[in-house]
């Protein structure tokens, strides 16, 4: 049997949706998920927390998508409507699930509190519902299915708006429901984050061709954060090992066309993360140094805590304060840096241009030199010109020299492990 195309519907509730207070960050993260799976996103809809308004919204979703996902409304609060209005869609009275209350009370035993009677409320779920395990909080899901009147049905999924909460609940429980819910055998999932910078999306698109049509087997979607790529490959199949295949299969095609680009895997693994681990892996260290008004690399590599490969990050307004500082010439100030550092490698900016704190337009491009210097004392440095949004132009800056340090790294032959002193 072929598996059904659905459609679906994202649902985000809360008065700080509608009034804009707060970024509505799921419903964005949903629809690609969605996606991924093979499902047409066709509505988006935004409800505060009225019982009316969010009853009249699951019945006009449910009639009009075959899967409903929302996030919102799960909390122990008065305004926390999501289960109640779930119930009257379905004309169900609520009922309280003892193994929902044992896992609440056993989370607030773990973190030495005593559950308030409110959170009891977590646990009612209308009659003939699912309950969606929720592992970090104490909000389940609810999953709960809708007759339509033309005997066909509509399955809405209701989350918490914690983000972290609500990614987990979908991609080990609604996922694979959804599976299930579009026929055939396909019930297991697979994910694969790779990472890119150099390109722009548009140029990023080009190279890959076909390999991001929507209809690609696997999925390969592609997201742009900061000027970072992210491509997902989401490979849906009959067994771990099938969906394993179709990655690797995937994976080989996208280096082949894109690998100069590309510096790790992973969600959260960043080109800093790159540099450490190559650091660490050829018995090195850095230090950076970052002229003008901003230090985005000593942000990031703090980050990551106590670092053997990193000795700390400098910054200063211009070339000449670090001269000062450290009472040298101006042409030696980098180098002298490195040195009482104790580090192997250098990189810095030099420099970041300025921001207009009213300016909400896009800066045009400048010249911004990157440099790294290696452990013989070689300067190596490049020009950019460089633009973007204020709100992300330092972040493109302090990625570029980061690319530029590890294309100068991959050029460097590693250092030699020292050798055995004879005895004499």
């Amino acid at each position: 049997m072929q598996p059904k195309t659905l459609t679906a519907e994202v649902v985000s509730i809360g008065d700080e949706m509608t009034s804009g207070a707060r970024l509505d960050t799921n419903a964005q993260w949903l629809s690609r998920r969605l996606g991924e799976l093979g499902i047409e996103v066709t509505f988006h809809s935004t409800v505060g927390d009225t019982l009316q308004h969010n009853i009249d919204v699951f019945r006009i979703a449910a009639g009009r998508a075959d899967v409903v996902v929302c996030t919102g409304g799960l909390g122990p609060t008065r305004d926390d409507l999501t289960r109640q209005a779930l119930a009257a869609v379905v004309d169900q009275p609520l009922e309280l699930r003892q193994s929902a209350l044992d896992h609440i009370q056993g989370l607030f035993a773990r973190r030495n509190r005593e559950m308030p009677p409110r959170n009891e409320i977590q646990a009612m779920f209308p009659v003939g519902s699912l309950q969606i395990l929720n592992p970090q909080g104490t909000a389940p899901g609810v999953d709960v299915t809708v007759r339509r009147g033309d005997h066909s049905t509509s399955r809405i999924f209701a989350l918490p708006g914690v983000p972290a909460e609500m990614k987990r609940m979908f991609d080990e429980t609604v996922a694979p429901r959804i599976l299930e819910i579009s026929g055939g055998s396909r019930t297991h999932i697979e994910h694969e984050v790779m990472k890119f910078f150099g390109v722009g999306e548009s140029d990023m698109e080009q190279r890959l061709g076909e390999m991001i049509d929507r209809d690609h087997v696997p999925r390969v979607g592609i997201t742009v954060s900061a000027a970072t790529i992210s491509l997902r490959i989401s490979a849906i199949g009959q067994s771990p090992q099938e969906c394993r295949q179709q990655i690797e299969s995937t994976r080989a095609e996208i280096l082949e066309r894109v690998g100069d680009l590309h510096f790790g895997d992973g969600e959260e693994f960043e080109q800093y993360h790159a540099v450490e681990k190559l650091l660490a892996e050829r018995g090195e260290s850095l230090v950076s140094l970052e002229l003008g008004r901003s230090a985005v690399l000593a942000d990031w590599f703090a980050s990551l805590g106590q670092s053997s490969a990193y000795r700390g990050g400098f910054c200063f307004a211009n070339l000449d304060e670090l001269a000062a500082v450290l009472e040298v010439d101006y042409a030696a100030a980098m180098e002298t840096l490195r040195r009482r550092a104790g580090a192997q490698w250098l990189v810095a900016v030099d420099a970041y241009p300025p921001l207009e704190s009213n300016a909400d337009s896009p800066l045009p491009a400048a010249e911004v030199t990157l440099i790294v210097i290696d452990p013989t004392g070689e300067v190596f440095s490049t020009t950019s010109r460089l633009g973007g949004h204020p709100s992300i132009i330092y972040q493109r800056i302090g990625k570029a020299a980061l690319a530029w340090l590890r294309h100068t790294l991959a050029e460097s032959p590693a250092p030699r492990p020292a050798s055995p002193t004879a005895e004499s």
